[in-house]
């Protein structure tokens, strides 16, 4: 599952985040996208507290792209 998350400023790329993880499957993989400052901490930090795996984490240009596997129901 793929999330655009660019344009949006915090924390509504967190939300966006959320709300895709609700949606996907225990082991799904979510990208996601953001050219916000302070996506880089907030996924970090995001995926610490949920208990999903951080996979990856790449700068393309000024946008983040994290990759997120689905780890908690």
């Amino acid at each position: 599952m793929d999330v655009d998350a660019r344009g949006l400023k915090c924390p509504l790329p967190i939300v966006r985040l959320t709300k895709a993880v609700k949606l996907a499957m225990q082991g799904d993989k979510i990208q996601i996208q953001a050219d916000d400052a302070a996506f880089e901490p907030d996924v970090r930090a995001w995926c610490r507290k949920t208990g999903n795996a951080l996979v990856s984490l790449t700068q393309q240009g000024k946008d983040t792209v994290a990759v997120i596997r689905k780890e908690v129901l």
